[in-house]
């Protein structure tokens, strides 16, 4: 009887109906997709200043992967690389090109859960390009919400944020959830990407969180000195990564202020998130719903006197992964799992979470059983990284991401620019030891594995643009 009521009363309050719900049907699946957030400005992370209570505490009570990276450091390839589990050379995305192949689009996540009886959303940036209305295959519920400007005005005349509309819609999306038919939303906020239009006010935050940050001391990126700039090749010096650092921060003043604008951007989404986990947790859906929370690419923040992403270095590679499943035995839970995670991993994983076959074309690899405590012993020792976007002030590369060693090499540059590194010596990835007698034969075998990964992921070329199309820009 209390049941019933309860379940009446939420009907009324929100919409949703959880009578019936049994603990065998599918899990629901909440995937959360920020910008420009690199795998260490968290609190659960280490940071000592940025404040994200919430997504803490999604860490305490999942897994958190402290070595996820990204296969492409770009939002538009690498959000492509997500939705289609294939690396950048694979499905030919990226700013500039043609739109995601339709072959690609019907093997996406959204629309092989729709297709096997989910219903699906998405909330906020959609950063991708496809034709012909296949946003129709993929989603139920698509509700692209951008930025510039970040805040929008409403119909009473008042201001709202991104971010909080972001959140509103996605509540919006669960007061339509059915107690039948399980959902995976996919919840892509524009924050904490800069407002690029907007020179004087980078990071505009949500009104929630002003006045965050104000008397805490930011101290320099930690990889400030003069020396490692100068340590870099030309063609990186002269890179869009060098001239957007003299957009945010090459003064104290500059770097101060932006950071603190930055800061207020993330706890501003720990706050949205909230307000969604909270949601979930009134009508009692949080007992059967996954939650995913990763970063599109990784972001330099000042380091090395870069900004952006789109270079080969840890800063940019690295992103925050977080995977909550209620499924998971307590005693799981919590837990650090230290495997080389990717983004076109948590394109297998969702699919393998709803128990649905995983398309023999992906790239990637399920997660769950990392997530489960059932991992053999055998996982992958490195993987293919790579940026091949056309322009000329983003240099295109590929390379290795290995447990030890690094390798890129900057294939516009003539002869090819390469790079290696040593982790275990050289974690900061100060010295490039490409030209090191010592290290010939690393060499030799990081470019022969270069090689083996190109042939074994390359299935098409990037494909330009044609007259009268369009393309995302960046």
């Amino acid at each position: 009887m209390i049941q019933r009521i309860l379940s009446l009363l939420l009907v009324c309050l929100f919409g949703i109906c959880i009578e019936g719900r049994a603990e065998a049907n599918p899990p629901n699946i909440v995937f959360f997709l920020i910008d420009d957030q690199r795998n260490d400005t968290l609190g659960c992370s280490g940071h000592p200043i940025v404040k994200t209570p919430e997504i803490d505490r999604l860490a305490s009570s999942g897994i958190h992967f402290t070595n996820a990276f990204v296969t492409t450091s770009i939002c538009a390839a690498s959000r492509a690389s997500i939705f289609t589990g294939l690396y950048e050379r694979s499905h030919g995305f990226t700013f500039g090109t043609l739109p995601i192949d339709a072959g690609d689009i019907s093997r996406s996540y959204p629309a092989v859960l729709r297709k096997n009886g989910y219903r699906t959303g998405l909330v906020g940036k959609y950063g991708v390009s496809t034709t012909g209305g296949l946003e129709g295959e993929m989603f139920d519920y698509f509700d692209p919400i951008g930025r510039d400007p970040y805040f929008k005005k409403q119909l009473d005349g008042s201001v709202r944020h991104e971010t909080d509309l972001i959140a509103d819609s996605s509540i919006a999306f669960l007061k339509t959830a059915s107690a039948e038919q399980p959902f995976c939303l996919s919840v892509n906020f524009n924050a904490a990407h800069a407002e690029d239009n907007d020179l004087s006010n980078h990071f505009p935050w949500p009104q929630s969180v002003d006045g965050m940050y104000e008397d805490v001391h930011i101290p320099a990126p930690r990889l400030s000195a003069s020396g490692i700039f100068e340590a870099l090749p030309k063609f990186l010096k002269d890179s869009m990564n060098r001239k957007r650092y003299f957009w945010r921060w090459d003064t104290v003043e500059k770097f101060e202020r932006n950071m603190r604008a930055y800061f207020r951007m993330i706890s501003g989404i720990d706050a949205s998130i909230k307000r969604i986990r909270d949601t979930l947790k009134f009508t009692g859906m949080d007992e059967n719903t996954v939650i995913i929370y990763m970063g599109d690419n990784g972001y330099y923040m000042g380091d090395r006197g870069l900004a952006g992403k789109w270079s080969h270095y840890e800063q940019s590679l690295r992103v925050p992964l977080i995977i909550f499943d209620p499924r998971v035995p307590a005693e799981n839970r919590g837990s650090k799992a230290e495997e080389m995670a990717l983004n076109i991993d948590v394109t297998a994983t969702m699919l393998d979470i709803a128990g649905v076959d995983i398309p023999a074309e992906y790239q990637g690899r399920s997660l769950l059983s990392l997530i489960d405590g059932t991992q053999a012993s055998s996982w992958r020792q490195d993987f293919l990284c790579e940026h091949l976007m056309e322009r000329s002030d983003i240099p295109k590369w590929e390379g290795v991401r290995g447990e030890r060693y690094v390798y890129a090499r900057y294939i516009d540059q003539n002869p090819a620019y390469e790079f290696l590194h040593d982790l275990k010596i050289d974690p900061d990835q100060l010295v490039n030891l490409a030209g090191s007698e010592q290290y010939r034969g690393v060499l030799q075998e990081m470019r022969k594995r270069c090689g083996q990964l190109v042939e074994e992921n390359e299935r098409i070329t990037p494909r330009l643009l044609q007259p009268g199309e369009t393309a995302v820009e960046p």
